[in-house]
């Protein structure tokens, strides 16, 4: 049984799949599986993730039709035999030393989260995102209230929502199941980790390098500046709304977590971003409804 299982769910990415295999490959770090999970693509993706199988017996590959990356992680998760879990994307990489760091940070705090922090890398340039977290020294001894990594959904001032990026005792993935059909996935699941969680350290560092690239959400050509912001807002919300669904289901912190929303969604409210006035009082709107529903919500249910 490998020390780390590592997930790499992928859908027609031959031009960068070899720079992510290679990087896994030349980990300081050996003590590892890659489970390789194909999501119908129909470049030359599979072949490539063939020949990794054909060189090095701790890459597996598997297939399926394609249905999104949600149920290509819980594909992953059904082949996973490692004690701990960290994911990959695959148009990204990794520094030789990222599972290195990544496991003895784990052996000697003992969490059962490790969360790093990392660098992107758009059109040939690195750029380090949030001064190499060093915020996670905030924390003694960089341990990270549950209470807080939660609350990064609302803001992601410490970049833990992500699913990559970090290792996680696989005892938390026990009945846990990626949920499918959703934008921006990372923020729809991450936080279920959390619920679950005794442990979370940060590791200061960038060892794990974020593509940004035209085929990529962030890196969308988008000419809609309105639609694309009105329609982010929506996503937020819904993953913002299940999370607050699951924390009642959990009993955690409700109160804190009431406030928090209320205070995002004022915060959503603009005045004058270079909208028109009628793009304006569409996405206030919105927002005001969504908040008289969850005020309503609230004081149906004794809500604070």
């Amino acid at each position: 049984m490998p020390r780390i299982s590592i997930g790499v769910p992928f859908h027609n990415v031959e031009e960068y799949l070899p720079q992510c295999l290679e990087s896994i490959i030349d980990q300081t770090f050996t003590d590892f599986e890659v489970i390789m999970v194909d999501d119908g693509s129909t470049d030359g993706s599979f072949e490539i993730c063939q020949k990794y199988v054909a060189k090095d017996s701790r890459f597996k590959l598997f297939y399926q039709e394609n249905c999104g990356v949600a149920k290509a992680r819980n594909n992953c998760l059904r082949h996973m035999t490692g004690d701990f879990i960290t994911w990959i994307d695959s148009d990204d990489w990794i520094e030789k030393d990222y599972l290195e760091k990544l496991s003895d940070t784990q052996k000697e705090t003992d969490a059962d989260i490790v969360s790093t922090g990392l660098k992107t890398f758009r059109d040939g340039n690195f750029y380090i995102v949030n001064g190499n977290m060093e915020k996670y020294n905030d924390f003694p001894g960089r341990i990270i209230p549950t209470k807080v990594a939660i609350a990064d959904m609302f803001g992601s001032k410490y970049l833990l929502v992500n699913m990559w990026g970090n290792l996680v005792d696989a005892e938390l993935y026990n009945g846990f199941v990626f949920s499918g059909n959703l934008m921006y996935e990372d923020y729809g699941n991450k936080y279920k980790l959390f619920l679950k969680s005794k442990k979370i350290v940060g590791l200061p560092g960038s060892g794990y390098i974020y593509r940004i690239h035209s085929s990529s959400i962030m890196g969308s050509n988008r000419t809609n500046a309105f639609e694309v912001e009105f329609n982010n807002k929506i996503i937020a919300i819904q993953h913002l709304e299940r999370l607050i669904f699951y924390l009642e289901i959990s009993n955690f912190e409700l109160g804190y977590f009431y406030d928090l929303y209320r205070q995002w969604l004022d915060g959503q409210i603009v005045k004058d971003n270079g909208w028109t006035i009628e793009e304006q009082e569409k996405s206030n709107n919105f927002i005001l409804k969504r908040k008289k529903l969850l005020e309503k919500y609230l004081k149906n249910n004794d809500g604070v």
